[in-house]
């Protein structure tokens, strides 16, 4: 019974493990979409004043 245990704690603490990387992984993600909405946005803007410019 005390090997299950053992195998149980290590079980627990290598998913913990798993979990804190995937959150990293995703709060990497958001800050990568944040910035490059930021970029097309300011892309965007810029061809529509080109654009308006041409009329």
């Amino acid at each position: 019974m005390e090997n299950k245990a053992q195998v149980s704690v290590e079980l627990i603490v290598l998913l913990a493990a798993v979990v804190a990387v995937a959150l990293v992984l995703v709060s990497q993600l958001q800050k990568t979409g944040t910035k490059g909405a930021e970029v097309i946005d300011k892309k965007t803007e810029k061809i529509f004043d080109e654009i308006s410019d041409i009329k």
